[in-house]
């Protein structure tokens, strides 16, 4: 029986949610160290923090994979590729 058995979990799952986990306390020393972060205006046209524009990087991203799975299968590296360049794209023009 494996460590992560209790709750039906597999590795993948629990190195999404430990990224998850990292990501978000990233962004918490990130605020701590150089609070603020300037809330601006990008191509959305509405005022956006760190904070949003991370949750609106890991919103595209959960779709961005779940597209990939339903057209075409298993195999989530190009889907990682793609929303890695997604999350660039929403931190600098968003």
């Amino acid at each position: 029986m494996t460590p992560l058995a209790w709750m039906a979990w597999t590795w993948p799952t629990a190195v999404f949610f430990i990224a998850i986990f990292l990501i978000l306390v990233s962004m918490t020393v990130w605020e701590i160290r150089r609070p603020g972060g300037a809330p601006r205006i990008g191509i959305l046209r509405f005022e956006t923090t760190r904070g949003d524009r991370l949750f609106v990087s890991l919103l595209g991203a959960a779709f961005i994979n779940l597209a990939w799975l339903g057209l075409v299968g298993p195999t989530l590296w190009w889907a990682l590729g793609i929303s890695l360049l997604y999350a660039l794209c929403v931190f600098r023009w968003v």
